[in-house]
């Protein structure tokens, strides 16, 4: 599967030792498009962790895989990116980062006014 969303929040990166060596597991939460936008808790595992392209307000191509265990007579879901990339022209949301960048003259006083 695969879906578009901008990444909204990193949550902390989870390290650990397991039977086949050492593994390491990055939790995002990304937000889709649309009149009813949805959060998305996506799991990246091992060196498909790419922290260039983890920026957040910036939008992602993810593939994935949803993946259900039972446990205790309980049903848990994950959904496993398998790969991300940035989305094709897709730019970091300056608002995200509360940078705001002007050119040089930009601020300079115009008679332009649309009245």
């Amino acid at each position: 599967m695969q879906l578009t969303a901008k990444l909204i929040q990193l949550l902390p990166l989870q390290t650990g030792t397991g039977k086949n060596g050492e593994w390491k597991k990055q939790d995002i939460i990304v937000e889709t498009e649309g009149q009813f936008p949805k959060k998305v808790c996506v799991s990246i595992w091992g060196d498909k962790i790419k922290n260039e392209v983890l920026q957040i307000g910036s939008q992602l191509n993810i593939s994935f895989d949803v993946e259900s265990r039972e446990y205790n007579s309980r049903w848990y879901t994950d959904v496993k990116a398998w790969k991300i990339e940035p989305a094709s022209g897709a730019t970091i949301d300056k608002a995200a980062n509360d940078e705001v960048y002007f050119d040089e003259g930009e601020m300079e006083e115009k008679d332009d006014l649309p009245f």
